[in-house]
């Protein structure tokens, strides 16, 4: 890709977050949001390969379709009060309409099936923005909506996300669609909990991005793109490899790693609210995820490969890891004893 076109491209995408992470006004976040769909076209498509090219045409349809339900909700709440300011959402029909065009943002259940492809048709280094700031802008319209969004849709919403991220996970051989069931699955989390406490649906925001990315990052480094190809990356660095299993488990929500402190504080919000059998439903279906992280980990640091005449031995690559994989690595690993000083701080 020409440098100036990727320059442009990556300005564009951090005006648009920008924009809607900063705006009251419904057609500024909406603009933002079209901004960031527009920037990211570019980055999905530009392999030139047939399936890049079907996975932005995807990509451009549902967010299209999202931005114009966006727009229309937002319309249909001015029409009956006059109001475009964000924080004034009272209209029922337009709190359904933005329920439904966030969730096809955030590819949560059911409006989920975009999101795998996407990331399949992608790089790493794209599927890691489409992961991760490409789910800050409507992440933020959620949180600055959820007081008047329906907390049974939300919780449904949720408990679906997370079923489905974790079930379909689980017979995947490629790292991204993987890593694509379990954005879902971590977005069904998130929406859990944002109407009752949203400040810790951002804290888990952050820390998810910490993890996503030291996984992404680790992935980028040794080229690996399917579990057979995990299975001999170990020879090209086996430091990396023992750091990518502990960024995985970190996904899983094992202690005493960095994911286990979310996960922790939103099942005790949700006991607060008096929801024990959403926490404990949430609980059991984050097992499922357990099991494909456990199974990366496994393929990355315990199996050897085949001794098979075909098969051709990987050599270390001499290039040393890059100072954000071991950053992001570091924080995906070590947060939790601080936790609670970061929940306070936000």
């Amino acid at each position: 890709m020409n440098p100036h076109a990727k320059l442009i491209t990556l300005l564009s995408l951090i005006l648009g977050t920008t924009i809607t992470i900063s705006s009251n006004h419904w057609v500024l976040a909406w603009t933002g949001l079209e901004i960031n769909t527009l920037a990211i076209i570019p980055l999905i498509a530009k392999s030139h390969h047939p399936r890049a090219v079907e996975a932005s045409i995807k990509y451009f349809l549902v967010q299209a379709s999202a931005s114009a339900l966006v727009l229309f909700s937002s319309m249909t709440n001015a029409w009956a009060t006059g109001q475009w300011d964000l924080t004034q959402l009272t209209q029922p029909t337009s709190c359904l309409l933005l329920t439904a065009a966030i969730a096809m943002k955030l590819g949560l259940a059911p409006f989920h099936f975009w999101f795998p492809e996407v990331l399949q048709g992608s790089s790493l280094t794209t599927a890691l923005l489409l992961s991760t700031v490409m789910k800050l802008p409507p992440l933020t319209i959620l949180f600055m909506t959820s007081p008047s969004l329906n907390p049974s849709v939300l919780t449904t919403l949720a408990l679906i996300s997370a079923a489905l991220g974790g079930w379909m996970g689980l017979n995947q051989t490629q790292t991204r669609k993987i890593l694509a069931f379990s954005s879902i699955s971590h977005m069904g989390w998130m929406t859990a909990v944002i109407a009752y406490d949203p400040k810790l649906t951002i804290l888990t925001f952050y820390l998810y991005i910490f993890m996503t990315t030291a996984v992404f990052l680790s992935l980028h480094t040794t080229k690996t793109l399917k579990l057979s190809t995990m299975m001999t990356s170990w020879t090209k660095t086996p430091v990396l490899n023992a750091t990518l299993m502990l960024a995985l488990l970190s996904l899983a929500g094992l202690p005493p790693l960095t994911g286990f402190a979310p996960k922790w504080l939103i099942l005790q919000e949700l006991t607060k609210q008096q929801m024990t059998p959403t926490a404990t439903i949430i609980a059991m279906l984050s097992l499922l995820g357990l099991f494909f992280y456990l199974r990366l980990a496994y393929y990355a640091t315990i199996t050897l490969p085949p001794n098979s005449a075909n098969h051709m031995k990987q050599w270390r690559i001499n290039k040393p890891s890059t100072t954000p994989t071991a950053i992001f690595a570091a924080l995906s690993a070590t947060l939790l004893p601080i936790s609670p000083m970061i929940l306070a701080s936000i």
